[in-house]
This record gives C-alpha cells, structure tokens and sequence, in this order.
C-alpha cells in the first residue's frame, strides 16, 4: 500500500480544497475516511480557511462509493455496525462543521459518495455527472445518512424513488429536483465552485457561522425551538463588530470591510 494520502489539501487564499483520489474510482476505503477526517483536523486547527471545496480527482468520478471489498469483509454484524459508524461520524461532522463545506462533483457520484455531497452544505456539479443511491443493487441500503439527508433535501418521494430503483439521474435532473444546486461545463467546474467559495468567504466570518449553524441545527429542531435558537444568534451578532461595520457600511454607500476572524 502506496503512504500517499487519498486527500490532496490545497490552500487558495481563504478556500481550502480537498480532492479526493484513491484510483481507480475513489472509493471511500476506511483509510480515505480517515485521511479526510485528518485533513478536516487541520482546517479546524486553522485560522485562516473560511469555506471548504470537496472534490474528486479525474474526470469521470467524484466517489464511486464505499470500497466494495470492504463492505463485503463488513457483513459480521459488529464489523457492518463499525464501518456504518466510521462513515456516519465522518460524515455528521462535515454537515456540523462550523465553515461551509461545498461538494464540486466532477463526475459519478454513486452510493457512499452521493452521501458525501449530501453531508456537504452546497452542492455544484458538472453537467456530465451523475447522482445516484445505489446501494439497493448490492442488495443493501444506504447506511452513511443517505436515508435521512437525501429526504429532507428533495421529498420523501424523490428520496424513495432514487434508493429503491437504485438509478442514477443526471445534472439536470439532479439540479431539477433540487439535488444540487448549480450545475457547470466540465472545464468549469472548480471555476464555478471557487467563485462560490470566494463569494461566501468575502461574508462576515460570525455572521456565516451564525446563519449555517441556524440552518443546520434547525433542521433537527421542532419549529419553536430553532425559532428561538434563531433569535438567540441574530441577537448576539448584532452586538458585533461586524454588524456595526455592516450598517455603516450601508450608510455611506460603501463595501463594508469585515474583520478576518
């Protein structure tokens, strides 16, 4: 086995990205899993990132899903309920993590890796990708939040409808029904992902922390209490520097210059 991480780490300014490459499909082996829980390590460690870009290397996959060999070695029940919690726990922290996270799918995203772009904030694709839960053709189901995440994002029934058939939809498709959010020329992708990051991390840093974490946690709440969760960050930020920057900036028809922090 080669000692080179599967996890390329790029710094482009205030935009950390991750490319994903462990030939030939990129599969998420325990070990990709554990590199990239590493390399999100160093980002938190880290002041200086504001939004986080993963990708895939090539151009024909993002993640071909969970490595096959090991889901098979997985099927003892002690050893399926580690690798389901290995998986679940890489990818509860990258839907809590506190930057936004944008998934750049450059190409198939099937199985464990379309719960990957799940996890992720923002989804940006590439016209030619395709999307798909397709675990049912293992004779399994989806066991990295692909059954909870993939519902609340495009309805139970579109839910229902990509993990029982098992097939795989397009990006215009995919982007119809509200599975990704942008959709981009191959050449273009990390242009267009990037220029997404760039524009959120120009953002007041508290301010975007505040608002994900709003959107994020209010979505496991009942509606009154992420009300009130709401109301206790909006609160607090508008006690901070960056707020009074931001009004001031306003009143003398001026981009605002929020602090880097």
């Amino acid at each position: 086995m080669s000692d080179e991480t599967p996890i390329k780490i790029e710094h482009l300014g205030r935009v950390v990205t991750l490319t994903i490459d462990n030939p030939p499909v990129n599969a998420l082996s325990t070990r990709t899993l554990a590199a990239l829980d590493t390399a999100l390590d160093a980002i938190a460690a880290s002041a200086g990132p504001k939004v986080v870009i993963i990708t895939g290397a090539g151009a024909k996959l993002f993640v071909g899903g969970a490595d096959i060999r090991e889901l098979n070695a997985a099927r003892d029940v002690d050893d399926g309920r580690e690798l389901t919690r290995r998986g679940q726990a890489l990818f509860d922290r990258i839907a809590g993590f506190h930057l936004p996270v944008i998934a750049a799918i450059n190409g198939g995203a099937y199985g464990g890796g379309l719960e990957l772009a799940l996890a992720c904030h923002l989804r940006v694709c590439s016209d030619g990708a395709r999307l798909g839960q397709t675990e049912i053709n293992l004779g399994i189901m989806p066991g990295w939040g692909g059954t909870q995440r993939l519902p609340r994002l495009v309805g139970s029934s579109r839910a229902l409808a990509l993990i029982l058939t098992g097939d795989p939809v397009d990006a215009a498709e995919a982007y119809r029904i509200g599975l990704v959010d942008q959709v981009a020329p191959s050449a273009e992708l990390m242009e267009k992902a990037l220029l997404l990051a760039e524009r959120i991390a120009s953002r007041s840093a508290p301010a975007t922390r505040s608002a994900l974490r709003a959107v994020m946690d209010g979505l496991e709440m009942p509606l009154d209490v992420a009300l009130r969760h709401e109301a206790e960050l909006f609160i607090a930020l508008m006690a901070s520097d960056d707020a009074g920057e931001g009004f001031q900036a306003f009143f003398e028809k001026r981009p605002p210059h929020f602090m880097d922090s």
